[in-house]
């Protein structure tokens, strides 16, 4: 069951659907979606960056199969973090990532805005998002001196927190959006007032449903009505470079949230 080139949008999924590397997972959805979310990290205990042969490998399957790659930078970046050092580094971490995706045809640079691991935002004084904002500030100048691309290919994603806080930093320096309706709606957020401010900027939309208290599964688990309303929005304001990335990590998951999507075939 195939969603490949039949909607107002690239349709896709995450690097990680059957249990294997990523040039397996790859060639198993090269004729299935047509944009695929490399979720990439590295830590002294374990890496799954590709190596140069892999890379190239990926860009012959893009090729091959008009895929784009939306790559997802490391979780473990965090850019809002109040420590110099710590920015510096995870920086540097988003910056190998890039180097390393370089000759991939990408569709965006997902990131998030955290401030370091465990740390609840919605905690913050207004001292400690100052603090936290303008180190996302610092981060960003970092960042985009040090890739030579451009700020629309960054796509900030919203997370636990009202997305309102880090706003004017993607305004200031003309990012666009990941707009990650699974997070609406596990958290909580207002899903069509998102869509209504955000959708015009987002280039990617990551979509998962929420089972058993936790999120990144089947669309299948997604409110019906949440769903619709996604796709009334996409349908009446299309954009074929526009991503819509199923962001589970199961082949059970996408079979069947392929075919959910299939019920919005004309």
């Amino acid at each position: 069951m195939s969603c490949k080139q039949r909607f107002p949008f690239r349709f896709g999924t995450s690097s990680y659907i059957i249990p294997a590397d990523i040039i397996p997972n790859v060639e198993y959805l090269r004729e299935r979606v047509d944009d695929i979310e490399l979720v990439l990290f590295e830590s002294d205990e374990f890496s799954n960056l590709p190596s140069p042969e892999d890379m190239q490998r990926l860009a012959e399957l893009a090729g091959e199969s008009a895929l784009t790659y939306s790559v997802h930078l490391p979780l473990d970046s965090y850019l809002g973090n109040p420590d110099d050092a710590v920015r510096k580094q995870s920086v540097g971490k988003c910056l190998r990532i890039i180097e390393l995706t370089r000759t991939l045809p990408k569709s965006a640079y997902v990131l998030h805005f955290e401030s370091g691991p465990g740390v609840d935002i919605n905690g913050f004084s207004e001292s400690q998002k100052r603090v936290f904002t303008g180190g996302l500030r610092e981060s960003l100048r970092m960042l985009l001196d040090g890739c030579g691309e451009p700020a629309s290919n960054f796509c900030a994603e919203n997370l636990n927190y009202p997305f309102e806080l880090v706003w004017p930093v993607i305004e200031e320096f003309a990012l666009s959006v990941t707009l990650d309706v699974g997070h609406l709606e596990f958290y909580g957020f207002p899903t069509g007032a998102y869509l209504e401010r955000y959708l015009s900027r987002a280039k990617v939309l990551h979509m998962h449903g929420t089972l058993d208290g936790k999120d990144h599964n089947s669309l299948a688990c997604m409110k019906p009505e949440a769903l619709e309303l996604v796709m009334s929005h996409l349908y009446r304001y299309p954009d074929p470079n526009r991503v819509f990335t199923l962001e589970i990590f199961s082949e059970s998951d996408f079979e069947s949230s392929s075919a959910v999507m299939h019920r919005f075939l004309s």
